[in-house]
This record gives C-alpha cells, sequence and structure tokens, in this order.
C-alpha cells in the first residue's frame, strides 16, 4: 500500500482542505487498512485503499466537524519545485494553478471528489464507483456536472460572482 501513499494523500487533503487532517485521516486510513488487511480479497488494491481513506475522511469530519471545512489550501505546500522555465511562465502556471484550487474549493465534495479521483489520480470510472458505492452512470453524471460547475468557476468574468 506504500505506493499509494501520494494519492491517498491528496485525496484526503482535497476532502478535509487541510494538510493537518490529511495527515491524520490517512494515518487512520493506513491503521484501518493494516487491521482489516484479511478482508481484502484480491483485487485492485488501490481502490480497496481509497476506499478506506474516503471513508475516513467523512467519518472524521462528521467527528471533528461536523461539517466540511472551509479552509484554504496552501499552495506552497503541495506545488513542485520550481522548473527552470521563464520567470513569466512560472507566474502563469501558478495563477492557472490557484485559479483551478480555487474553483475545485467551491464544489461540493462529491463533485470534488470525483474530479481529485478521474482526473489527478487516474482512476477509472468503475473503480471511482467502487471506492464511493455509487452505480458508474451517477460517477458519469457528477463528473459531467462537476467539470460544468468548475468550467463555469474558472470562465466568470472579473467583478462577477458565479451562481452555480
Amino acid at each position: 500500500m506504500m505506493p499509494h501513499f501520494d494519492a491517498a494523500y491528496n485525496l484526503a487533503r482535497w476532502l478535509t482542505r487541510r494538510s493537518e487532517d490529511a495527515d491524520d485521516v490517512v494515518q487512520e486510513a493506513y491503521l484501518r487498512a493494516y487491521t482489516f488487511f484479511d478482508s481484502f480479497r484480491g483485487g485492485d488494491g488501490r481502490a480497496w485503499l481509497f476506499t478506506i481513506v474516503r471513508n475516513t475522511c467523512y467519518t472524521w469530519l462528521r467527528k471533528k466537524h461536523g461539517q466540511e471545512l472551509m479552509t484554504e489550501f496552501d499552495e506552497t505546500l503541495h506545488s513542485s519545485p520550481a522548473d527552470s522555465s521563464s520567470p513569466e511562465i512560472q507566474h502563469l502556471r501558478r495563477v492557472d494553478a490557484e485559479m483551478i484550487r480555487d474553483g475545485l474549493e467551491k464544489l461540493p465534495a462529491e463533485f470534488r471528489e470525483v474530479l481529485v479521483l478521474r482526473e489527478m489520480e487516474g482512476l477509472s470510472y468503475k473503480e471511482i464507483a467502487e471506492i464511493t458505492g455509487v452505480a458508474i452512470g451517477t460517477v458519469m453524471s457528477r463528473l459531467s456536472r462537476a467539470r460544468r460547475r468548475l468550467h463555469d468557476e474558472l470562465t466568470v468574468p472579473a467583478g462577477e460572482e458565479s451562481t452555480a
């Protein structure tokens, strides 16, 4: 399960919205995975682990906060080292990443979750359906609505608020 640690942390980070909380959740999820490893029936270990991380996140959020956190994502903690591109290109990449991050933060958890699993972690619709416990059709419709809402968030003219 260690090869999936970064991906598990990424999912926990997007669901909890705080790196410190994600650390706690991933630690708890890995402890649960270790404790219940004998219930693993083979197949895709990554999907099995993501299911545990997801469920641990939602359990933790309900216990600690009763609702979703509204904390900002800290770009400096999660950005990759700067490459040798020009300062202008680095700035544009930073601005783009910030816009996408802000757009993702505004989405409801079920939309953010499927976008992270599909676009950032590259999971199939079937794997996402197994992890989230919903039908593949529901995964597809959530992805479609999430992409549309993210697009709307990213294309709202300056000074106007999104109604999505």
